[in-house]
Protein backbone atom coordinates (compact mmCIF):
# COMPACT_ATOMS: atom_id res chain seq x y z
CA UNK A 1 0.00 0.00 0.00
CA UNK A 2 2.80 2.66 0.97
CA UNK A 3 4.57 1.98 -2.39
CA UNK A 4 1.20 2.97 -4.15
CA UNK A 5 0.98 6.23 -2.26
CA UNK A 6 4.76 6.71 -3.49
CA UNK A 7 4.11 6.09 -6.89
CA UNK A 8 0.73 8.20 -6.58
CA UNK A 9 2.22 11.18 -5.02
CA UNK A 10 5.30 10.89 -7.30
CA UNK A 11 3.06 11.37 -10.37
CA UNK A 12 1.69 14.15 -8.93
CA UNK A 13 4.79 15.79 -8.51
CA UNK A 14 5.74 15.53 -12.08
CA UNK A 15 2.24 16.50 -13.09
CA UNK A 16 2.63 19.61 -11.07
CA UNK A 17 5.67 20.88 -12.41
CA UNK A 18 4.83 20.21 -15.95
CA UNK A 19 2.07 21.78 -15.33
CA UNK A 20 4.74 24.96 -13.86
CA UNK A 21 7.03 24.63 -16.50
CA UNK A 22 4.57 24.68 -19.25
CA UNK A 23 2.86 27.80 -17.16
CA UNK A 24 6.46 29.47 -17.64
CA UNK A 25 7.21 28.80 -21.24
CA UNK A 26 4.86 31.36 -21.94
CA UNK A 27 6.78 34.05 -20.84
CA UNK A 28 10.07 31.97 -21.89
CA UNK A 29 11.31 34.62 -24.42
CA UNK A 30 11.63 37.79 -21.89
CA UNK A 31 11.53 36.49 -18.38
CA UNK A 32 14.54 35.26 -16.11
CA UNK A 33 12.20 34.14 -13.77
CA UNK A 34 10.91 31.93 -16.43
CA UNK A 35 14.20 30.24 -17.35
CA UNK A 36 15.20 29.67 -13.82
CA UNK A 37 11.68 28.22 -13.41
CA UNK A 38 11.34 25.91 -15.94
CA UNK A 39 14.34 24.43 -15.45
CA UNK A 40 13.83 23.95 -11.52
CA UNK A 41 10.97 22.42 -12.73
CA UNK A 42 12.61 19.89 -14.96
CA UNK A 43 15.07 19.05 -12.49
CA UNK A 44 12.40 18.39 -9.96
CA UNK A 45 10.82 15.59 -12.20
CA UNK A 46 14.34 13.61 -12.49
CA UNK A 47 14.68 13.88 -8.77
CA UNK A 48 11.51 12.72 -8.44
CA UNK A 49 12.27 9.93 -10.64
CA UNK A 50 15.33 8.73 -9.22
CA UNK A 51 14.59 9.50 -5.67
CA UNK A 52 12.30 6.29 -5.89
CA UNK A 53 13.63 3.43 -3.51
CA UNK A 54 12.51 1.46 -6.01
CA UNK A 55 14.66 2.82 -8.50
CA UNK A 56 17.36 3.13 -6.55
CA UNK A 57 17.22 -0.31 -5.79
CA UNK A 58 17.05 -1.89 -9.40
CA UNK A 59 18.86 0.42 -11.88
CA UNK A 60 22.89 0.17 -12.63
CA UNK A 61 24.84 2.66 -10.89
CA UNK A 62 26.07 4.17 -14.43
CA UNK A 63 22.32 4.91 -15.04
CA UNK A 64 21.44 6.72 -11.39
CA UNK A 65 25.01 8.96 -11.42
CA UNK A 66 23.66 11.68 -14.16
CA UNK A 67 19.93 11.74 -12.72
CA UNK A 68 21.54 11.72 -9.53
CA UNK A 69 23.71 14.66 -10.43
CA UNK A 70 21.24 16.79 -11.70
CA UNK A 71 19.12 16.25 -8.69
CA UNK A 72 21.64 17.66 -6.57
CA UNK A 73 22.09 20.82 -8.76
CA UNK A 74 18.14 21.71 -8.38
CA UNK A 75 19.55 23.06 -4.76
CA UNK A 76 21.41 25.92 -6.73
CA UNK A 77 18.72 26.28 -9.07
CA UNK A 78 16.89 26.77 -6.48
CA UNK A 79 18.83 30.00 -5.35
CA UNK A 80 18.71 30.91 -8.65
CA UNK A 81 14.80 31.14 -9.00
CA UNK A 82 14.68 32.64 -5.67
CA UNK A 83 17.08 35.79 -6.83
CA UNK A 84 15.15 35.90 -10.15
CA UNK A 85 11.54 36.19 -8.46
CA UNK A 86 12.78 38.55 -5.81
CA UNK A 87 15.40 40.67 -7.48
CA UNK A 88 13.95 42.99 -10.77
CA UNK A 89 17.83 43.34 -11.34
CA UNK A 90 18.64 40.25 -11.42
CA UNK A 91 20.69 39.11 -14.43
CA UNK A 92 22.54 35.19 -14.96
CA UNK A 93 26.36 35.33 -14.60
CA UNK A 94 29.17 33.03 -15.10
CA UNK A 95 29.05 32.33 -11.44
CA UNK A 96 25.51 30.55 -11.42
CA UNK A 97 26.60 28.63 -14.28
CA UNK A 98 29.95 27.54 -12.82
CA UNK A 99 28.28 27.36 -9.16
CA UNK A 100 25.72 24.77 -10.82
CA UNK A 101 28.00 22.78 -12.89
CA UNK A 102 30.49 22.11 -9.56
CA UNK A 103 27.64 20.79 -7.79
CA UNK A 104 26.79 18.61 -10.74
CA UNK A 105 30.04 17.47 -11.32
CA UNK A 106 30.20 16.87 -7.14
CA UNK A 107 27.20 15.11 -6.63
CA UNK A 108 27.81 12.90 -9.89
CA UNK A 109 31.26 11.48 -8.88
CA UNK A 110 30.11 11.08 -5.10
CA UNK A 111 27.33 8.66 -6.89
CA UNK A 112 29.66 7.22 -8.95
CA UNK A 113 32.53 6.41 -6.02
CA UNK A 114 30.91 6.55 -2.54
CA UNK A 115 29.20 3.28 -2.89
CA UNK A 116 32.98 2.10 -3.62
CA UNK A 117 34.86 3.86 -0.97
CA UNK A 118 36.51 5.59 -3.41
CA UNK A 119 38.16 9.28 -3.77
CA UNK A 120 36.13 11.31 -2.38
CA UNK A 121 34.39 10.66 0.89
CA UNK A 122 34.01 11.99 3.52
CA UNK A 123 35.05 15.57 2.83
CA UNK A 124 33.08 14.80 -1.00
CA UNK A 125 30.08 13.65 1.01
CA UNK A 126 29.66 16.23 3.33
CA UNK A 127 30.59 19.09 0.88
CA UNK A 128 27.55 17.52 -1.45
CA UNK A 129 25.56 17.34 1.65
CA UNK A 130 26.72 20.99 2.53
CA UNK A 131 25.34 22.59 -0.49
CA UNK A 132 21.34 22.17 -0.14
CA UNK A 133 22.06 24.15 3.62
CA UNK A 134 24.00 26.61 2.13
CA UNK A 135 21.66 27.31 -1.08
CA UNK A 136 19.22 27.84 1.28
CA UNK A 137 20.94 30.38 3.16
CA UNK A 138 21.62 32.22 0.01
CA UNK A 139 17.93 32.32 -0.80
CA UNK A 140 16.89 33.28 2.32
CA UNK A 141 19.03 36.19 1.92
CA UNK A 142 18.20 36.83 -1.55
CA UNK A 143 14.66 37.29 -0.40
CA UNK A 144 15.21 39.32 2.39
CA UNK A 145 17.45 41.69 0.78
CA UNK A 146 14.38 42.43 -1.70
CA UNK A 147 11.94 42.01 0.50
CA UNK A 148 10.82 45.62 1.41
CA UNK A 149 11.07 46.85 -1.85
CA UNK A 150 8.88 44.71 -3.74
CA UNK A 151 5.68 46.81 -4.64
CA UNK A 152 3.42 43.99 -5.46
CA UNK A 153 1.53 42.63 -2.67
CA UNK A 154 0.65 39.88 -4.50
CA UNK A 155 4.26 39.04 -5.29
CA UNK A 156 5.07 39.34 -1.99
CA UNK A 157 2.95 36.79 -0.33
CA UNK A 158 4.07 35.06 -3.33
CA UNK A 159 7.51 35.19 -2.40
CA UNK A 160 6.96 34.40 1.05
CA UNK A 161 5.28 31.34 0.46
CA UNK A 162 8.18 29.81 -2.05
CA UNK A 163 10.81 31.17 0.64
CA UNK A 164 9.10 29.76 3.63
CA UNK A 165 8.12 25.89 1.95
CA UNK A 166 11.05 26.34 -0.57
CA UNK A 167 13.99 26.33 2.39
CA UNK A 168 11.88 23.92 4.72
CA UNK A 169 12.02 21.78 2.23
CA UNK A 170 15.72 21.77 1.53
CA UNK A 171 16.68 21.83 5.13
CA UNK A 172 14.10 19.00 5.77
CA UNK A 173 15.13 16.91 3.42
CA UNK A 174 18.78 17.42 4.00
CA UNK A 175 18.51 16.61 7.70
CA UNK A 176 16.91 12.92 6.68
CA UNK A 177 19.37 12.19 4.55
CA UNK A 178 22.00 13.28 6.55
CA UNK A 179 19.90 10.90 9.39
CA UNK A 180 19.79 8.02 7.08
CA UNK A 181 22.95 5.42 7.73
CA UNK A 182 22.86 5.20 3.79
CA UNK A 183 21.65 8.61 2.73
CA UNK A 184 19.24 7.51 1.16
CA UNK A 185 15.34 7.42 2.58
CA UNK A 186 13.50 4.51 3.72
CA UNK A 187 10.31 3.84 1.50
CA UNK A 188 8.46 5.94 4.78
CA UNK A 189 10.50 9.00 4.73
CA UNK A 190 10.27 9.22 0.36
CA UNK A 191 7.13 9.11 0.56
CA UNK A 192 6.81 11.72 3.71
CA UNK A 193 9.27 13.78 1.11
CA UNK A 194 7.54 13.55 -2.30
CA UNK A 195 3.93 14.51 -0.24
CA UNK A 196 6.05 17.91 1.08
CA UNK A 197 7.30 18.68 -2.28
CA UNK A 198 3.61 18.17 -3.92
CA UNK A 199 2.29 20.49 -1.31
CA UNK A 200 4.85 23.09 -2.37
CA UNK A 201 4.83 22.67 -6.46
CA UNK A 202 0.74 22.68 -6.05
CA UNK A 203 1.07 25.59 -3.95
CA UNK A 204 3.43 27.29 -5.74
CA UNK A 205 1.15 26.76 -9.17
CA UNK A 206 -1.73 27.52 -7.37
CA UNK A 207 -0.57 31.04 -6.69
CA UNK A 208 0.98 31.67 -10.10
CA UNK A 209 -2.57 31.05 -11.31
CA UNK A 210 -4.33 33.76 -9.01
CA UNK A 211 -1.51 36.57 -9.10
CA UNK A 212 -1.57 38.68 -12.33
CA UNK A 213 0.91 38.50 -14.72
CA UNK A 214 2.82 41.53 -14.57
CA UNK A 215 3.08 41.01 -10.39
CA UNK A 216 5.37 38.09 -11.24
CA UNK A 217 6.99 38.56 -14.62
CA UNK A 218 9.40 41.69 -15.95
CA UNK A 219 6.25 42.89 -18.22
CA UNK A 220 5.88 46.60 -19.36
CA UNK A 221 3.93 48.90 -16.81
CA UNK A 222 0.22 48.60 -17.56
CA UNK A 223 -1.61 50.85 -20.09
CA UNK A 224 -2.47 54.19 -18.23
CA UNK A 225 0.02 54.19 -15.71
CA UNK A 226 1.52 58.00 -14.73
CA UNK A 227 5.17 58.46 -15.77
CA UNK A 228 8.07 59.56 -13.69
CA UNK A 229 8.80 62.58 -15.74
CA UNK A 230 5.29 63.26 -15.62
CA UNK A 231 5.79 63.31 -11.91
CA UNK A 232 8.89 65.56 -11.83
CA UNK A 233 9.71 68.57 -11.71
CA UNK A 234 13.51 68.46 -11.91
CA UNK A 235 15.93 70.41 -9.48
CA UNK A 236 12.55 71.99 -8.06
CA UNK A 237 13.31 73.70 -4.42
CA UNK A 238 10.29 73.12 -1.88
CA UNK A 239 8.51 76.54 -2.42
CA UNK A 240 8.41 75.78 -6.47
CA UNK A 241 7.10 72.44 -5.81
CA UNK A 242 4.08 73.05 -3.40
CA UNK A 243 3.08 75.50 -6.63
CA UNK A 244 3.20 72.66 -9.14
CA UNK A 245 -0.17 71.50 -9.50
CA UNK A 246 -0.50 67.15 -9.82
CA UNK A 247 -1.07 65.52 -13.36
CA UNK A 248 -4.39 64.26 -13.65
CA UNK A 249 -4.22 60.68 -12.35
CA UNK A 250 -6.88 58.05 -14.08
CA UNK A 251 -8.20 56.81 -10.52
CA UNK A 252 -11.65 58.74 -9.31
CA UNK A 253 -11.11 57.93 -5.44
CA UNK A 254 -10.57 61.36 -4.00
CA UNK A 255 -8.25 60.14 -1.13
CA UNK A 256 -6.03 58.20 -3.59
CA UNK A 257 -6.30 61.64 -5.38
CA UNK A 258 -5.15 63.42 -2.04
CA UNK A 259 -1.95 61.07 -1.49
CA UNK A 260 -0.86 60.86 -5.30
CA UNK A 261 -0.70 64.97 -4.67
CA UNK A 262 1.39 64.51 -1.39
CA UNK A 263 3.65 62.15 -3.02
CA UNK A 264 4.52 64.41 -6.32
CA UNK A 265 5.15 67.75 -3.92
CA UNK A 266 7.16 65.44 -2.00
CA UNK A 267 9.47 63.97 -3.62
CA UNK A 268 9.33 66.79 -6.26
CA UNK A 269 10.83 68.96 -3.52
CA UNK A 270 13.70 66.46 -3.36
CA UNK A 271 12.73 63.65 -0.90
CA UNK A 272 14.67 61.29 -3.30
CA UNK A 273 17.78 62.82 -2.59
CA UNK A 274 17.62 61.18 1.04
CA UNK A 275 20.26 58.58 2.04
CA UNK A 276 17.80 56.26 3.90
CA UNK A 277 14.94 56.98 2.01
CA UNK A 278 12.36 53.61 2.31
CA UNK A 279 8.78 53.05 1.46
CA UNK A 280 8.48 53.10 4.86
CA UNK A 281 10.27 56.75 6.10
CA UNK A 282 8.73 57.96 3.02
CA UNK A 283 5.22 56.67 4.21
CA UNK A 284 6.24 58.39 7.47
CA UNK A 285 6.95 61.13 6.27
CA UNK A 286 3.29 61.55 4.36
CA UNK A 287 1.80 59.90 7.58
CA UNK A 288 -0.34 57.03 5.20
CA UNK A 289 -0.02 53.66 5.82
CA UNK A 290 2.81 51.58 3.86
CA UNK A 291 0.15 49.46 2.07
CA UNK A 292 -1.24 52.57 0.64
CA UNK A 293 1.62 53.84 -0.58
CA UNK A 294 2.92 50.36 -2.20
CA UNK A 295 -0.35 50.32 -3.74
CA UNK A 296 0.34 53.66 -5.37
CA UNK A 297 3.52 53.53 -6.52
CA UNK A 298 2.67 49.82 -8.04
CA UNK A 299 -0.55 50.21 -9.81
CA UNK A 300 -1.01 54.07 -10.83
CA UNK A 301 2.29 54.82 -11.40
CA UNK A 302 3.61 51.90 -12.78
CA UNK A 303 6.95 50.70 -11.16
CA UNK A 304 7.17 47.17 -9.45
CA UNK A 305 10.28 48.43 -7.17
CA UNK A 306 10.39 50.95 -4.74
CA UNK A 307 14.32 51.73 -5.51
CA UNK A 308 13.19 51.79 -8.92
CA UNK A 309 10.82 54.46 -8.56
CA UNK A 310 13.00 56.50 -6.53
CA UNK A 311 16.42 55.80 -9.35
CA UNK A 312 13.94 57.41 -11.73
CA UNK A 313 13.95 60.64 -10.13
CA UNK A 314 17.67 60.87 -9.25
CA UNK A 315 18.39 60.23 -12.44
CA UNK A 316 16.25 62.66 -14.48
CA UNK A 317 17.40 64.90 -11.91
CA UNK A 318 21.22 63.29 -12.89
CA UNK A 319 19.93 64.32 -16.47
CA UNK A 320 19.18 67.75 -15.91
CA UNK A 321 21.75 69.22 -14.43
CA UNK A 322 24.32 67.19 -16.83
CA UNK A 323 22.40 69.09 -19.34
CA UNK A 324 22.87 72.59 -17.65
CA UNK A 325 25.74 74.81 -19.06
CA UNK A 326 25.48 76.10 -15.66
CA UNK A 327 27.16 72.75 -14.36
CA UNK A 328 29.44 72.19 -16.66
CA UNK A 329 32.85 72.09 -14.41
CA UNK A 330 30.68 69.82 -12.08
CA UNK A 331 32.43 66.73 -11.34
CA UNK A 332 29.88 63.79 -12.67
CA UNK A 333 30.34 62.11 -8.92
CA UNK A 334 29.16 64.96 -7.40
CA UNK A 335 26.68 65.29 -9.75
CA UNK A 336 25.70 61.58 -8.84
CA UNK A 337 25.77 62.03 -5.09
CA UNK A 338 23.64 65.20 -5.04
CA UNK A 339 21.01 62.90 -7.29
CA UNK A 340 20.90 60.64 -4.23
CA UNK A 341 23.21 58.08 -5.13
CA UNK A 342 25.36 56.57 -2.54
CA UNK A 343 28.89 56.27 -5.13
CA UNK A 344 29.69 56.70 -9.14
CA UNK A 345 29.27 52.54 -10.02
CA UNK A 346 25.64 52.27 -8.91
CA UNK A 347 24.85 55.53 -10.84
CA UNK A 348 26.77 54.66 -14.01
CA UNK A 349 25.49 51.87 -14.51
CA UNK A 350 21.72 53.00 -14.00
CA UNK A 351 22.11 55.88 -16.07
CA UNK A 352 23.56 53.87 -18.89
CA UNK A 353 21.05 51.26 -18.71
CA UNK A 354 18.32 54.40 -18.93
CA UNK A 355 19.92 56.64 -21.77
CA UNK A 356 21.98 53.78 -23.57
CA UNK A 357 25.22 56.59 -23.18
CA UNK A 358 27.56 56.60 -20.08
CA UNK A 359 27.12 60.31 -18.14
CA UNK A 360 30.25 62.18 -19.60
CA UNK A 361 28.69 60.95 -22.92
CA UNK A 362 25.37 62.40 -22.61
CA UNK A 363 26.47 65.88 -20.97
CA UNK A 364 28.80 65.59 -24.24
CA UNK A 365 26.32 65.40 -26.78
CA UNK A 366 23.76 67.43 -24.75
CA UNK A 367 26.08 70.68 -23.85
CA UNK A 368 27.56 70.21 -27.64
CA UNK A 369 23.85 71.40 -28.79
CA UNK A 370 23.71 74.11 -25.86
Amino acid sequence: MLSLVDAALRGAVIVLALLLAAMLARELRHSRLARAGIALSLGLVVQTVSSTPAFEEAMPLALQVPLVAISVGNAVLFWIFVQSLFDDDFVFRPVHAAAWLATVLLGGINCALIPSGGLLPPFGYAAQRAVPAVCAVLAAWAALAHWRDDLFEERRRLRGFILVTGVLYTLVSLAARVGSPSGRFDATTAAADTAFLAAVLGGIAWQLLRVGRSAIFDVPAPAGAVTVAALIVPMATPAEAAETPAPALPLPDAEEERLATALQRHMAGGAFRGEDLTVASLAGNLRVPEYRLRRLINRRLGHRNFNAYVNAFRLEAARTALADPACRDVPVLSIALDAGFQSIGPFNRAFKATTGRTPSEFRRERLADS
